[in-house]
């Protein structure tokens, strides 16, 4: 790594602000640490710009209204979501209000870097949004209509039982698309693909 770059972990656990801030500040990254949400809120406006490690459960304000907070205020700095619980429509949520990638706890060294690369990655190539969007389009168009309505589902937030019961074929059936769209779309995680659908406008309609 050429330069340092700052990482803002929010999390009420001092366990996981300790062992993620040391292993970053040994990956070469500058680390700063905040028990909660509120205490992030107070001192944004004047922190330099990095990457946010945004932990879901967390009391007073939870993870995802910080994100939104700082949506509000026009901060435009790269969330990562740490979740200790493998909640789908928390995930969905995030990420449609813009989160890089959602990670559960506990978490890989490289799963987290990764995912670090990913934001930083965004931060400088901020411009090239339209791009991304098109190229989704692309990637979704090579889907079949069975693929499209299971990722459309997914990107609703809705569990395989109800994408199953909606489309009036058998959970094992969604299981099997799933997988077949995620290998046409080259991705390996649900984060991935749900990324790929938030970018082509899928799963955002109103009704």
């Amino acid at each position: 790594m050429t330069e340092r770059r700052m990482i803002h972990i929010v999390d009420d656990e001092e366990a996981i602000r300790r062992s993620a801030g040391f292993m970053l500040k040994t990956s070469g990254f500058t680390v700063a640490s905040y028990a909660s949400g509120v205490s992030f809120l107070r001192e944004v406006r004047h922190a330099e710009p990095g990457c946010i490690l945004l932990d879901v459960r967390m009391p007073d304000m939870d993870g995802l209204e910080v994100q939104q907070a700082l949506l509000e205020r026009g901060i435009a700095m790269p969330v990562i979501i740490l979740t200790g619980h493998g909640d789908i429509s928390i995930a969905v949520r995030a990420m449609k209000a813009g989160a890089v990638e959602f990670i559960e706890k506990p978490f890989e060294k490289a799963v987290l870097l990764d995912a670090i690369a990913a934001a930083f990655e965004r931060l400088d190539n901020s411009g090239k949004r339209a791009t991304r969007a098109a190229d989704a389009s692309v990637l979704i168009a090579a889907l079949t209509g069975r693929e499209q309505d299971v990722l459309k589902g997914l990107a609703e937030g809705l569990p395989n039982k109800t994408i199953a019961y909606d489309l009036g074929i058998s959970p094992r059936t969604v299981e099997v698309h799933r997988a077949n769209l995620m290998t046409k779309l080259g991705v390996r995680s649900l984060s991935d693909a749900l990324r790929i659908a938030f970018a082509a406008n899928l799963g955002n309609d109103e009704s």
